[in-house]
Order: C-alpha cells, then sequence, then structure tokens
C-alpha cells in the first residue's frame, strides 16, 4: 500500500484533472437535457406518430453514421424522451431475448441504466449514456442479424386476443402453462386495456419464478416498467410482449411438466411466505440479524437462506434488515470472484428491490424477498462452477488511509482502482469512513464514478452494474452503506484505465 500512495502525484496526472473532465469540454455544442426532461412525469409525457420515423431512423442509419445523424437531429429539436423511446422500441423489435436473456439483448436492458445515469448526471453530460446505447444498439442489431437470421418482432394475433374482464386470467394461465402464443395474446390484451400497475403486478412474480439467465428476467420486468414510467406507456405493447418472450425462456421441456432445480426456490417459497408474521412489514433494525443472514448466505443452501429469513422476521427484525444483508451478500460475491455471475448477483438484487419497493401486493413482496434470499446462493453455486472463489468478507474490509502528509482524494481511490481493485475497496472506505455519520464524501465517489462509466465504459455491463450500486448505495442503512459501495468499487472504472472512442466519436459527430 505505501508505494502505491508515494505514486500519488504521478497517478493523478495520469488521471487528468477531476478524472479528465476536460475531455468533454465539447459537450455544450448539444443542447443541455434539462432536469424536466428525464424526470417521470406522466401528465407532460405524450408522443405523436412521429416516434416511427425516429425508430426507422435507428434501423436504417449504418453504425458509422448514426451519432452523427442523431447529433444534427437534436440541434433541429428532436427531444431526449423521444430518443429513449425509439432505443427501446428499436430494441424489442429487433433483438431477440434468446437463447438467453442477456448477451446481445443488453441494448434493451441497458435503456433504463443509461437513462438512470442520465438523470443523476448534470445536464451538460446527460447525452452522454444516450449517445453511447445508440451505438451499443447497432452493435446488437448485427449480432442478431449474425446469429438469429435478422428476427424481427411481427404483430400480434388480434383474433387470439382475449377481451379485456378476460385478459387477465388468460395470461395467468397462459404463463403457468409456460405458453408462449396464449401469453403473448394476452399481453397484448393487458397492454391495451389495462393499466400500468395492473400489468407490473402480473409480471412481477414471473420475473422471479425462475433462476433461468442469472437475473436477467428480474432485470427485465423493472428496468422496461422503469423506462416505460418514463416515455410513456402508450408504447407498452411491444416491449410487454418482448418481455413475456423473455420470461418464457427455458431450456428442455415444459417447466411446468418437471422438477427442475432453476423451479423448486419458487414453489416452496409460495408456501413459505404464509408464515411469516401478518404484521411482517414492522420491525426492527438489527445488524447483528444482518451479520447473522449474511453467514447463512455465504455458506448454506437456498432452503437454509429462506429458513433463515422467516425466522428472523418472526423473531421481530425488519425487512430492511433482511435487505441490508441481501445487498451485501450480493456485494460480497462480488468479491470473492470478480466475474459475470456476481455481477448479476447485484444488478438482480437491486432489480427484485425496485419490485419490493414498488409493488403493493403482500403476498408478492414476501415472495420477492424469499426468491432474492434463494437466488443469492444459486448464484453462488455458478461461482464456483466457474473457478477459484476466495475466501473474503464483507465485514472484514478494513479502511486504508495514505501513508503519507497529503490528504486522500478522489483520484487517489479511482487511480488505484485501475492497478489494485482490492486495494482500491479498502482506499474507498477509508475515505469514506473520514466523513462522519452524513457522509458527503459518498456523492464526490458516486459522482466520479460515474463519469469514470461514460469516459471508460465499453460494455453494458458498466452500466447496468454502475447504476445499480450507485442508486442501491442508499438503499442500504446507513451502518453498512461505505462497505457496501467500497466492495462494489472492484467492478467499476478506474481513471487509468484507457478511454472508450465515445467522447472523440461524439466530437466528431459535431464537427468540434
Amino acid at each position: 500500500m505505501s508505494s502505491t500512495v508515494t505514486r500519488r502525484g504521478a497517478l493523478r496526472s495520469a488521471a487528468g484533472t477531476l478524472l479528465g473532465v476536460g475531455n468533454l469540454a465539447f459537450l455544450p455544442q448539444l443542447r443541455p437535457v434539462s432536469a424536466a426532461e428525464v424526470q417521470l412525469d406522466p401528465d407532460t409525457v405524450r408522443f405523436d406518430p412521429s416516434i416511427e420515423p425516429v425508430v426507422r431512423l435507428l434501423e436504417e442509419t449504418p453504425r458509422e453514421q448514426l451519432l452523427e445523424e442523431m447529433a444534427a437531429r437534436i440541434r433541429r429539436g428532436l427531444s431526449y424522451r423521444e430518443i429513449l423511446a425509439a432505443l427501446l422500441l428499436a430494441g424489442v423489435k429487433n433483438v431477440e431475448p434468446r437463447p438467453s436473456v442477456g448477451h446481445k439483448f443488453h441494448a434493451v436492458l441497458v435503456v433504463n441504466s443509461a437513462h438512470l445515469a442520465s438523470m443523476s448526471s448534470p445536464p451538460e453530460h446527460r447525452w452522454l449514456p444516450i449517445f453511447w446505447a445508440l451505438d451499443h444498439y447497432k452493435s446488437a442489431e448485427a449480432r442478431d442479424v449474425e446469429e438469429r437470421g435478422d428476427w424481427t418482432m411481427g404483430p400480434a394475433v388480434d383474433s387470439a386476443i382475449p377481451p379485456p374482464h378476460k385478459s387477465r386470467q388468460a395470461f395467468a394461465q397462459a404463463m403457468d402453462r409456460w405458453d408462449e402464443e396464449a401469453a403473448d395474446a394476452a399481453i397484448a390484451g393487458l397492454a391495451r386495456t389495462a393499466g400500468a400497475n395492473e400489468v407490473f403486478e402480473q409480471l412481477v412474480r414471473y420475473g422471479v419464478r425462475d433462476f433461468r439467465s442469472i437475473g436477467h428476467k428480474a432485470i427485465f420486468v423493472a428496468n422496461s416498467y422503469r423506462t416505460l414510467g418514463c416515455i410513456g406507456w402508450r408504447h407498452a405493447e411491444p416491449v410487454l410482449r418482448s418481455l413475456v418472450y423473455a420470461l418464457l425462456m427455458h431450456e428442455g421441456g415444459n417447466p411446468a411438466e418437471r422438477d427442475d432445480d432453476a423451479d423448486r426456490p419458487y414453489r416452496r417459497n409460495q408456501q413459505l411466505a404464509g408464515d411469516l408474521r401478518s404484521d411482517w412489514r414492522t420491525g426492527r433494525i438489527d445488524e447483528g440479524a444482518t451479520s447473522a443472514l449474511l453467514e447463512t448466505l455465504r455458506t448454506g443452501s437456498n432452503d437454509a437462506a429462506c429458513d433463515h429469513v422467516v425466522e428472523l422476521i418472526n423473531g421481530g427484525v425488519a425487512p430492511k434488515s433482511i435487505w441490508d444483508a441481501l445487498h451485501l451478500g450480493a456485494g460480497e460475491l462480488l468479491m470473492r470472484q470478480s466475474g459475470i455471475v456476481a455481477l448479476h448477483a447485484v444488478t438482480s438484487t437491486n432489480a427484485i428491490y425496485f419490485a419490493f419497493q414498488t409493488s403493493s401486493d403482500d403476498q408478492t413482496r414476501r415472495l420477492l424477498m424469499l426468491q432474492n434470499a434463494a437466488f443469492l446462493p444459486m448464484f453462488r453455486a455458478g461461482m464456483h462452477s466457474r473457478g477459484d472463489v476466495r475466501e473474503v468478507k464483507i465485514t472484514d474490509l478494513q479502511p486504508q488511509v495514505p501513508g503519507d502528509s497529503d490528504p486522500e482524494t478522489v483520484e487517489t481511490v479511482f487511480a488505484e482502482l485501475s492497478r489494485d481493485p482490492l486495494s482500491a475497496a479498502e482506499l474507498a472506505l477509508g475515505y469514506l469512513r473520514q466523513d462522519g455519520p452524513h457522509q458527503p464524501r459518498a456523492k464526490e465517489l458516486i459522482d466520479a464514478a460515474r463519469l469514470l462509466v461514460f469516459l471508460k465504459g465499453t460494455n453494458a455491463h458498466d452500466y447496468k452494474f454502475s447504476s445499480a450500486i450507485l442508486e442501491d448505495y442508499y438503499h442500504v442503512s446507513p451502518p453498512w452503506r461505505d462497505a457496501y459501495l467500497a466492495a462494489n468499487i472492484l467492478k467499476l472504472r478506474g481513471s487509468l484505465d484507457p478511454d472508450n472512442d465515445l467522447v472523440n466519436r461524439t466530437r466528431a459527430a459535431l464537427n468540434v
């Protein structure tokens, strides 16, 4: 650690002033994205039929010309919301969420993450995630042509759509049977006649029904609902049809007719949810209970984790302390193996917690908490199948501070992240712990992390992961927040990482 600290001057110089913010001097050439444009306002979000030409523009413009064309359209008045809507609609129309709800389909999954990054950024930076998502869509579109022969979503079969008063029951029956054609018709009917919250309540349980696609099903449910809340529910039908098609992805025979490992926790938890005390939503915040559940998540089975949740809740512990353990447990998995499986333990926990906060159905909320508890040991098992898993604990992460007279800075943390991620996590924890109870330094660290994703990020997971953890920092109880953020910093971007080509491509698009 001492050799790293003595190199601070060189690292800070390499990182640039405030992590390279000077590289973004061209952004004022674009109209800033106002705060009003990215806030959820159902009274003002309305799209006219011109959205179809914007979708066609995304489809037909070659990748190497798209950013230039979009910059020109923005100058002529194309809005942030119109571009966001076109991104989501073009994705669900042209990118198939099969054979796995991931991979190229991240062009759809990442739209909400890019939007969250935009909402949390200064106005002058808000186009950067969207320009990145535009380019990523073209990459996914090309992969879909290569892998799936240019799959395109067909129209809904109107004659198969059940009448409004039967759509809800028809949808549930079709999903329970894993019947793709009937489910497609029923969700089209619900999209046309039911309210957003009613449809969400229908979908959210199916998002956590099984453990296929390492959490992407739950992520798609949450992200599609959140993005539709911004762009307008009138765009819902194709998005929901894509979502249902993704939720029904499975391997082998019909899951309704067999007993697969991926489906067992849900079947068990439907019964176990009824064992929670009637006033389960109240209780005491208990750090000891959080630590105890963390220990079960480290070594226990998915059944053991769910049983422990029921025991703690029925013993008077608040759900908040359970969710603290689930967030921390996901972050700890990332410390143990910094790979794709653990990353999705974090992002799926973010999605399931959003669903837990949003759902108004008591039984659904019980199931969401129990399913998340079941999924984390399953993620852990998936990590072991991929190779070595380190024996480290998030509770053992030790805060480090510089050994010389210079104060620790955000630049110190993110420069070290490029060299030694675990050391950077310890520096981050030391940096955050210097603040006291109000933690104003956390915002500095979060803002820098988000900016580095803009400058250094190269794939959808950079946006999905960073948006998830930077949001969930505030969902974790204050005593645990610093450890949560420090542990997850391992998968963020360091300031010495190479720049991506987004900045130069955007500059070229603007002719600056």
